[in-house]
């Protein structure tokens, strides 16, 4: 859904603009804003959440798509995939339908029963693929891929990667080394044509398909973050580099660039063009000031427009990369016209300042705050994020200034 766009030349930010600059706000504060999931009680105190076609237990992923509405979230304490026929127009709109469990009042890893194609243990991030759907069914160790989304509940998929069958679940399908084949940990997925991209988050890669997978279990193309397939240590086993990753998470297109939340070092990695290689270094860090710093908030307690603490999920619009900050409880925008290593952001939300952080600004949750906001999709200006530690979906139009 990222458009291309004529850059000016990326210009190196000052360090006194990362701690005094005023934000842009990342979305509207006003007009249509929706929240799925919401389970508080009439004194703003989370209630226990038990699985109802209405509510959600840390959602983790979720996925507009942009020609035909549709809404799937990871509800992924609940083990399970909801969906909506269209983007809802009200709060707490019941799911048309449920994916990992019998109905919409079970809960249970892989619904307490044996893993098989109708199962789901921590469902986190998603994407639409092609006319499709992939989702990274995490402690399963897999990838399941629908090739048309999804439009019926108990709707099985036709792929799985990182298994050779429905039924396996193990870790690097029981080796003691990775391979092309085998994953641990996928937390997150995303697509760029017909490329399919995935973030083996405990094998401490990326691992990308250059084309549609037809069969179960088969291999990736291409590998980042390693020096190849069969090596899995943290950061390659050496320093962290602009090669090495610690907790791959988010994955995004923009333009033309390769984004990767590399959550483990509290860093985004840019690409500026498709790396043509397995083990390419990135060409652009956010969120540290060089390669060899990873400690959250630059290795201080606040944050500032520079830093990240964890960030989850990654998305783009147009001439923007939006982040979930995670541990700081924010999202944050950088303009294609500022990228550079260490760059300060210049959109924010659910905090008021850069220099703030908490799990909603250290209060009862609210319109504009969050806690712990994990997944984010975006699709015809309007932005979906799953706000995990509030236990809800949280879609708003962006501001106009974050869709130029």
């Amino acid at each position: 859904m990222a458009i291309s766009v004529r850059l000016q030349q990326p210009r190196q930010p000052l360090l006194q603009e990362q701690h005094t600059q005023q934000p842009l706000p990342l979305w509207e504060d006003t007009g249509f804003g929706i929240v799925l999931g919401d389970s508080l009680d009439e004194r703003g105190f989370p209630i226990p959440v038990a699985p109802t076609a209405q509510t959600l237990f840390g959602p983790r992923g979720c996925c507009l798509f942009l020609n035909n509405g549709l809404l799937w979230v990871a509800d992924t304490g609940h083990h399970r995939l909801v969906g909506w026929r269209t983007c809802p127009q009200a709060p707490n709109t019941p799911a048309d339908w449920v994916i990992g469990q019998p109905d919409f009042c079970s809960e249970g890893r892989n619904a307490k029963r044996a893993p098989s194609a109708a199962t789901l243990n921590v469902p986190t991030g998603m994407t639409a693929y092609g006319q499709g759907l992939a989702v990274a069914d995490a402690w399963n160790h897999r990838v399941l891929i629908w090739r048309q989304a999804p439009m019926a509940s108990h709707c099985p998929p036709d792929v799985v990667l990182g298994q050779d069958t429905f039924d396996a679940v193990d870790i690097n399908r029981g080796q003691a080394t990775a391979s092309a084949h085998t994953l641990y940990w996928p937390y997150g997925v995303a697509s760029w044509d017909d490329r399919l991209i995935v973030a083996d988050t405990g094998n401490r890669r990326v691992l990308i398909w250059n084309s549609p997978p037809t069969r179960n279990g088969q291999p990736a193309d291409l590998v980042l973050g390693q020096p190849d397939f069969q090596q899995r240590d943290e950061n390659a086993g050496g320093a962290p580099s602009r090669a090495s990753m610690r907790w791959p998470h988010g994955i995004a297109r923009w333009g033309e660039r390769l984004c990767i939340a590399d959550a483990g070092n509290n860093r985004i990695m840019v690409w500026q063009t498709w790396p043509a290689h397995s083990g390419a270094d990135c060409d652009v860090i956010l969120g540290q000031t060089d390669a060899a710093q990873v400690d959250h908030n630059g290795g201080r307690y606040w944050p500032h427009a520079g830093t990240l603490n964890m960030p989850y999920g990654i998305a783009s619009a147009n001439a923007w990369l939006l982040a979930a900050d995670t541990a700081n409880s924010r999202l944050l925008g950088w303009h294609a016209r500022d990228l550079a290593t260490g760059a300060p952001a210049r959109l924010l939300a659910g905090q008021a300042q850069f220099g703030m952080k908490g799990d909603n600004q250290w209060a009862f949750p609210s319109p504009n705050t969050l806690c712990w906001p994990y997944g984010l999709s975006l699709a015809d200006g309007i932005i979906a994020v799953a706000d995990s530690g509030n236990n809800r979906i949280m879609i708003r139009p962006l501001h106009p200034g974050a869709v130029e």
